[in-house]
């Protein structure tokens, strides 16, 4: 787990040399109510706890994120501090307990109550700091003993805890309830205008304080180290809230900002406004828009605004679904940061943000994939942020007219850009193009590259589908490198993740029930309970018209934003709202045939279409019962055919379970080859080498277990896998005998990046057999043909596939003896080894030959193209 962020706490203590009466300011005895050290979810024994004094910090689990609430369980304590050697406000010092996933008896919680943890700190001991490092604050959250379940503050953001001097003056507001975060948040939405506030404050030694209401005194208390008063909101909008103290003619203040609810004005969407930004007037002006309905309000706050939360409330449309505003007097080369404040309560990133700033995950990136945008607004807000720029950057695409490979001589290499490159950016994979060219594949499937949690990550755990992460890089860099792939006749095919959102979301934020942890019941788009296995994260509902528009709109962007060629779609088959349960036993239920489940993809299917029928890839890892992808097949759609199973069982040597049937059309059902696409290998599946190399079968001096012995044996199965008609795809580096385990490291963790295997002969002969294979795919029809016959169930194997030119027959052994072969070749006479110069002379119309454990053979009647 990466070191966890904060930022830094100070509630805006300001210099003031300004005060002014107020004919109903009443001095304040501070025992009247008592005035605690702060309330929420830490408190302390010591009003201003020290850094060189123990005091007890109390954790209360019923509050903040609520993650721990009601669980009996241990707790732990997992902090750092920030001093004066921090770099910067997300550097953590002197981390307890460094391993996050373990149980550490040092910062162990002790129970003190319902829902109440404590322990005892005296910072600079029990942190280790040494005496000249003066401390500023101690930074933490609260998790079970492997860190499965963590507790922060209500945003999100990590728990902060100022740290005092001795000697030190300064002031506190200790209620309305403060979130322990390290910027000055809103913290209270008055439901009503008149409400009355209690607000209490305190101070490190005796000063004179007063306590003011948008600059108007309400309380004072002469000498005191405390302040109460009880102060009338008359109007709505932004409350400020402010706490002054004058000791020895030191006066500091200390202000917070509030939100009185106000009614929105009602208005329709102006003509051309969509969810997102649209720029306007040359780009001076722009309207926000956000999809929230039920909510009160709404206020956007940004660079535009100084951060002034509620300053720019936005107007509601008739129909209460959507938010809008327009701002004016924007600088249109200028990056604008920005977030939605909703309720009151909730600060939220733009779903259709195009770039966004991450305080917990940026940091640990560098100078290049950051160049160009905005410093996050730190000790302004917290939490992920939007950018808006009018005149961005752009890429102006060379190659505009790009004509899309023929489904059936379609050659995917599937694409991990993390572990594909060391340096994982997509000018060095532009530059990297000849290494694929020179294999032949004509498309490259890129795993997901939109916004994710974290930086290193398979992808999956996509929160913002409009924005690429920026650990690969800018949105020109990827426009570049399609632009690069399709002047070199290679189509870009994104892996699109629209089954599910996580956490980051601001979608899955906007309507979740902190309580259950999970969506809430009235989510425009999530479901509460996912509606089938193997689900993660929060599910999409896909018959919610909310959905529907958002996804359409995620689809409609990268097409035409970056001229992306295909989606293969990530979990298809949880695109239902037909309830199978999550359960393992539930599978068989959710592979059965969902007509809902058609029509979704069906409406999908015809909507892209609709915007490019120039033989768009719509791909589907769908993996359900054969008439529903029998069905979407015959509407163009593309269905992932696992054979990594079979042609695994083959190369290691062992015949059962090395059935190749389920590669060819006509078992599926299907009319034809085109969409289906086969793999022996991909992201999800176990590398073959691993096991050949773990578990290949022996005989004699014969081992699968032997390096070379393996890889001869890659390239027996690929010659078979590659002459199968229908579009292919492979894993990365299958093509060079890859064998790291998929679960090194994780089984999503980073592998090492191995291109020296590219100048070992053994691996390099592999890729070339790869490229061979390829070549003769692509140029020659006959493997195209649907006039086949095969027989690969046994341990020699064979196709022969027949066109209107010629006649192709492929004949293997996958056993680890000799074996005798015997197939009908259907003619006599003379026949051509593939890739070579020999020639086969049949007396009959039937091959029979005794084959070496791992030999192939591919002939044709008439001489193939290479």
């Amino acid at each position: 787990m990466k070191k966890l962020s904060c930022s830094l706490l100070i509630l805006w203590i300001m210099a003031s040399a300004c005060r002014k009466s107020n004919p109903e300011e009443q001095v304040i005895d501070p025992v009247q109510e008592p005035v605690t050290a702060s309330a929420g979810l830490i408190s302390t024994s010591a009003t201003f706890p020290k850094s060189d004094e123990a005091f007890v910090l109390t954790f209360d689990a019923a509050k903040g994120n609520k993650a721990l609430q009601g669980k009996s369980t241990e707790v732990y304590l997992y902090a750092g501090l920030i001093t004066d050697k921090s770099a910067n406000l997300s550097d953590w010092k002197y981390v307890k307990s460094p391993a996050f996933n373990t149980a550490d008896p040092a910062v162990k919680m002790k129970a003190a109550g319902p829902d109440k943890y404590e322990i005892s700190i005296s910072p600079r001991t029990f942190f280790g700091v040494p005496a000249a490092e003066k401390i500023l604050g101690m930074v933490m959250l609260f998790k079970t003993a492997d860190g499965q379940l963590v507790s922060r503050n209500a945003d999100g953001s990590d728990i902060y805890l100022p740290l005092y001097n001795n000697g030190q003056f300064a002031l506190k507001l200790t209620s309305p309830e403060l979130s322990a975060t390290a910027v000055p948040v809103p913290v209270v939405n008055v439901t009503a205008i008149g409400q009355e506030l209690y607000v209490s404050g305190a101070a490190s030694m005796a000063a004179d304080l007063r306590l003011l209401l948008n600059n108007e005194a309400f309380a004072t208390a002469p000498n005191a180290t405390a302040i109460a008063g009880r102060v009338k909101v008359t109007k709505g909008g932004v409350q400020k809230i402010t706490l002054e103290g004058n000791a020895n003619g030191i006066k500091l203040t200390t202000t917070i900002e509030l939100i009185a609810t106000e009614t929105a004005q009602v208005a329709a969407l102006p003509a051309g406004a969509k969810d997102g930004v649209v720029f306007l007037n040359g780009g001076t002006s722009a309207i926000l828009t956000l999809t929230a309905p039920e909510k009160s309000n709404v206020y956007a706050l940004g660079s535009f605004n100084g951060w002034q939360a509620g300053a720019s409330m936005m107007k509601k449309t008739p129909d209460g679904k959507k938010w809008w505003l327009q701002l004016d007097g924007l600088d249109a080369n200028k990056a604008y940061t920005y977030q939605f404040l909703v309720d009151g309560n909730l600060k939220v990133a733009d779903p259709y943000s195009e770039v966004v700033l991450d305080p917990d995950n940026d940091q640990y990136l560098s100078g290049a994939q950051l160049s160009g945008l905005p410093d996050y607004p730190a000790g302004q807000t917290s939490g992920i942020v939007s950018v808006m720029q009018a005149n961005r950057p752009s890429y102006t695409f060379k190659n505009k007219a790009f004509n899309r490979p023929e489904k059936n001589k379609l050659v995917i290499y599937e694409l991990h850009l993390r572990d594909f490159l060391k340096s994982n950016n997509y000018n060095t994979l532009t530059d990297t193009l000849d290494y694929l060219t020179k294999l032949g594949v004509n498309a490259i499937e890129l795993m997901p590259v939109n916004e994710f949690e974290g930086n290193s990550s398979w992808g999956y755990n996509t929160s913002f589908h409009f924005a690429p992460d920026k650990y690969y890089g800018s949105k020109q860099m990827l426009q570049r490198f399609i632009d690069e792939c399709h002047g070199r006749g290679i189509a870009v095919i994104l892996d699109m993740v629209l089954n599910h959102a996580f956490g980051q979301s601001p979608m899955v934020q906007l309507y979740f029930d902190k309580g259950a942890s999970k969506p809430a019941a009235n989510s425009p788009w999530f479901n509460a309970d996912p509606t089938h296995p193997y689900n993660v994260g929060y599910d999409f509902n896909h018959e919610s018209a909310a959905t529907k528009s958002y996804v359409k709109d995620v689809m409609r962007f990268w097409m035409e934003e970056y001229k992306i060629d295909g989606y293969r779609f990530d979990l298809s088959k949880g695109f239902t709202q037909k309830n199978s349960g999550t359960s393992d036993a539930s599978v068989n239920a959710w592979n059965a045939y969902d007509a809902s489940r058609i029509a979704i993809w069906n409406d999908y299917n015809n909507y892209i279409k609709s915007i490019d029928a120039n033989n768009f890839y719509v791909i589907l890892e769908h993996f359900a019962a054969d008439n529903e992808e029998k069905e979407l097949s015959d509407k163009g759609m593309m269905l992932w055919n696992n054979l990594n199973g079979s042609f695994n069982e083959a190369t290691m040597g062992y015949l059962d379970g090395s059935d190749f049937s389920r590669g060819f059309f006509g078992t599926h059902g299907f009319s034809g080859s085109n969409n289906l696409i086969s793999y022996m290998q991909s992201h999800d599946e176990e590398r073959t080498m691993t096991k050949n190399l773990a578990y290949g079968n022996v005989s004699g001096s014969y081992s699968v277990k032997d390096l070379n012995t393996a890889l001869k044996r890659e390239e027996l199965a690929a010659a078979f896998f590659f002459t199968i008609p229908g579009p292919k795809m492979l894993w990365q580096f299958q093509e060079l005998g890859y064998d790291v385990s998929i679960n090194t490291n994780g089984r999503t963790g980073e592998k090492p990046v191995y291109w020296n295997y590219y100048q070992q002969p053994a691996r390099k002969a592999l890729y070339n057999a790869y490229s061979k294979f390829i070549n003769l795919k692509k140029k020659n029809p006959v493997f195209n043909t649907t006039n086949l016959q095969f027989g690969v169930a046994g341990a020699v194997k064979y196709i022969k596939l027949t066109d209107a030119d010629n006649v192709v027959v492929v004949v293997g052994n996958f056993d680890v003896t000799n074996r005798a072969a015997n197939v009908d070749f259907g003619t006599a006479g003379i026949w051509y080894e593939a890739g070579s110069s020999q020639t086969l002379n049949l007396g009959s119309s039937t091959y029979s030959q005794n084959l070496a454990p791992g030999e192939y053979h591919i002939y044709s009647k008439r001489p193939l193209l290479n």
